[in-house]
């Protein structure tokens, strides 16, 4: 994914007519849409290719399970169009393993989830945040996620996953601020409902744009 823009757009909503007009007046301004089950268990899987129409699609799919298991899932977003998945990184190593083998084989991206950024990951989650990023640099991945809610944590996680990719969620509703997302070393920030929720989708994208410009 190029960071050209620096923002993925996070589209969940339920509709298959707004979620199409959205991506038309936001496809100029971003790096990526990111849909998830929100989003594809009311639209079907098909809403993948409509969108990819306008922006390369992540599908977050947030896949944890087995190996086999995983891999059925990742082959199912890639043929319908996705560029990227978005997979955890707690079912362990050879589970993400498969997710990574799989993306490859369909020249795709893996993104690892290290930490989430609401409130609750704090309880579980962040105290193994730093082994899973440790695995998902080892794995191959292309990147991960890390929580632009907390800067200091994105920053945590750059130094131990090197020069990967690192996708960073809560901007905007969530409280986080592109600036700092970005700044601590977030090469994309991830916004949801700050734009689909807007009247002007189009508009508040291109004032994040703006505003990631202003910090680099």
């Amino acid at each position: 994914m190029q960071k050209k823009y620096r923002l993925i757009v996070a589209l969940d909503v339920t509709n298959k007519e707004q979620a199409l007009s959205i991506s038309s007046e936001i496809e100029f301004f971003v790096d990526a849409i990111k849909v998830g089950y929100p989003l594809v268990l009311e639209a079907g899987l098909g809403i993948i290719g409509m969108i990819k129409d306008h922006a390369p699609v992540i599908a977050d799919f947030k896949v944890a399970d087995i190996p086999n298991t995983d891999r059925l899932i990742c082959v199912s977003a890639f043929e319908a169009g996705a560029s990227a998945v978005i997979v955890h990184g707690f079912t362990g190593r050879d589970s993400l393993e498969e997710c990574v083998k799989t993306a490859k084989e369909y020249r795709g991206e893996i993104y690892v989830v290290t930490e989430m950024s609401h409130p609750g990951a704090l309880d579980f989650m962040q105290p193994a945040a730093e082994a899973m990023a440790r695995i998902a640099a080892r794995s191959g991945a292309h990147g991960v996620v890390a929580p632009a809610t907390r800067p200091e944590r994105v920053n945590r996680i750059r130094s131990i996953v090197g020069n990967i990719t690192i996708i960073s969620p809560g901007v905007g509703a969530q409280g986080g601020s592109a600036a700092d997302a970005i700044k601590a070393g977030a090469d994309h920030v991830i916004v949801g409902r700050s734009i689909y929720e807007s009247k002007t989708p189009g508009v508040v994208a291109e004032g994040i744009v703006k505003e990631i410009e202003k910090c680099l």
